[in-house]
């Protein structure tokens, strides 16, 4: 995509501040991206690592969900068989960590994270200079 991931227009400090209007744009392209996934395609993909890095941006800086890498289709109706935990740390939802079964649930989790994450400019989780971590919801 031209203009490369979200993550670089949040945290890179040489690329432009995004203003609302243009968050407001790249969020809906996500959730909309998103409910196709999860509702209207042949089958359900569940993503599992919705995240600011995985959002990539076109010329015209609408946003479109990126890398499939982690990805598991299952037919609707039927009950998804994952059983690895895999994603991202600050992403992951309660009841993904606890049972280790992804759902379009736990999709819908981490895409409120990416909600926060775009609307306040910062990672779910940071390290910070004396080795703690910094919790965007504490």
């Amino acid at each position: 995509m031209a203009n490369g991931s979200l993550a670089k227009f949040l945290y890179d400090q040489e690329k432009p501040t995004l203003d609302w209007a243009t968050r407001f744009r790249i969020i809906k392209g996500v959730a909309s991206g998103l409910l196709y996934l999860h509702e209207d395609w042949e089958q359900v993909v569940i993503h599992r690592d919705i995240k600011a890095s995985n959002v990539l941006l076109d010329h015209e800086l609408n946003g479109r969900l990126g890398d499939f890498g982690l990805a598991r289709l299952y037919d609707h109706g039927t009950d998804p068989h994952t059983t690895h935990i895999v994603g991202t740390m600050g992403y992951l939802a309660p009841e993904l960590v606890r049972t280790g079964k992804a759902t379009t649930i736990t999709d819908v989790f981490a895409f409120g994270i990416f909600l926060l994450e775009v609307a306040c400019g910062r990672r779910p989780v940071d390290s910070i200079a004396s080795g703690e971590e910094l919790i965007l919801l504490d």
